[in-house]
């Protein structure tokens, strides 16, 4: 049986040279990074050390970067914090952001009443810019706005940089989960005026149980986990330092192959659509996918043209054959509600039809996406005839 992997937007495949690096860590620097033996100033300075790489990449201060277990744990640091500490009275986000933000936030406003406002979004998931300004305008009360760089399942784009303007325009902060555009696009956060940001190394081919969280210096976020003074106070317990030292390599060598990998995955998304759309007739594109101006090059979510009755066990059936994929985001599995994304998006009738998750990274090879095509057709042309 072929084992094809197309769900590297669920987490990514290890670099063999960041397998080598936590290999070499593992062996070698098993000290503290908090003790004060030599052991432990080693450690301390392989975890200052990928600090410093992390914020070279983004054009920040190493100060600014705050090691955690992943973007849910980052974002929920900066979001609660952000209403403990900072006097945030009013979150602006919209209805198709991660559930680590969408759930944060709901339960924000249980504990802490605090407004919270939608910002439009409209069939192609793309915000609404003018929306996001006309909610900007009332400056009665200290506003965050929170809103995903790369949508986990539709992949559409937000413009970064405008809505950092905005938000500085109107007193506003500023958070976005970039889980799934660090290592894949070019951030530059001394030219995008972005507060906090959050990234888990596993989605840039690094290992999982590893993220950061981006914190402009002296915003006066605190810590929400106490017990020690680890990570500039803002993060207590001792640092995985050879997690983290395989997410700066992973870091490192993502953006180092940045523009050839992206001509390469981006060609064969373009190869996926036209086989798609050559051999399933009906076949659809949810939210912007297919416009790679507007989303993401690294995923489509498509809309098969068969009934959900036929659809039960498409999942299944292309597990049976090695093809791994996903109904809306890994951290969905399971969800009888179907996903939020796609119910906020799609009219009744494409939401009564299964869409599937492909996402890519430069490991995949043009002969899986044939086979993928191939398996899909000949399910849908036996569900069709059945």
């Amino acid at each position: 049986m072929k084992k094809v992997y197309f769900d590297s937007a669920a987490t990514t495949q290890l670099r063999d040279d960041v397998i080598t690096c936590i290999t070499e860590v593992l062996k070698t620097e098993y000290g503290n990074p908090s003790s004060t033996h030599s052991y432990g100033r080693s450690s301390k300075s392989l975890l200052e050390n990928a600090r410093k790489e992390i914020a070279k990449l983004l054009n920040v201060s190493a100060s600014e970067i705050i090691f955690t277990s992943g973007g849910t744990e980052a974002d929920n640091l900066i979001l609660c914090s952000a209403v403990r500490d900072l006097g945030v009275k009013r979150i602006v986000s919209s209805r198709i952001e991660h559930h680590a933000v969408l759930h944060t936030l709901e339960w924000l406003q249980k504990e802490y009443d605090i407004q919270l406002d939608f910002v439009k979004v409209d069939e192609c998931g793309q915000i609404d810019y003018n929306h996001l300004e006309n909610l900007l305008a009332d400056t009665s009360q200290k506003t965050l706005v929170s809103l995903m760089h790369v949508n986990n399942e539709i992949g559409s784009l937000l413009d970064l940089k405008r809505v950092a303007l905005l938000c500085k325009g109107h007193n506003a902060l500023f958070h976005s989960d970039t889980v799934q555009s660090v290592g894949h696009f070019e951030l530059d956060f001394k030219e995008i005026p972005i507060d906090f940001a959050a990234a888990a190394a596993h989605k840039f081919h690094g290992p999982k149980g590893a993220g950061f969280a981006f914190i402009r210096k002296n915003s006066g976020i605190r810590s929400l986990i106490h017990g020690g003074e680890q990570e500039r106070g803002l993060r207590a317990g001792t640092e995985a330092v050879y997690a983290i030292a395989g997410m700066a390599e992973a870091l490192k060598l993502s953006y180092h192959k940045l523009e050839k990998e992206r001509a390469y995955i981006t060609e064969m998304k373009d190869y996926f659509k036209e086989q798609l759309l050559t051999a399933i007739p009906g076949v659809k594109f949810n939210g912007s996918c297919d416009d790679n101006e507007r989303s993401t090059y690294t995923l489509l979510n498509v809309c098969l043209p068969i009934s959900a009755e036929k659809a039960m066990l498409l999942l299944f059936q292309l597990d049976l054959k090695g093809i791994a994929c996903s109904k809306g985001s890994a951290c969905q599995s399971g969800s009888e509600g179907g996903s939020h994304v796609l119910n906020e998006i799609l009219s009744q009738e494409d939401l009564s039809k299964p869409s599937i998750r492909f996402s890519f990274s430069s490991f995949n090879k043009k002969e899986e996406v044939d086979y993928v095509v191939e398996v899909l057709k000949e399910f849908i042309d036996s569900s069709i005839t059945g």
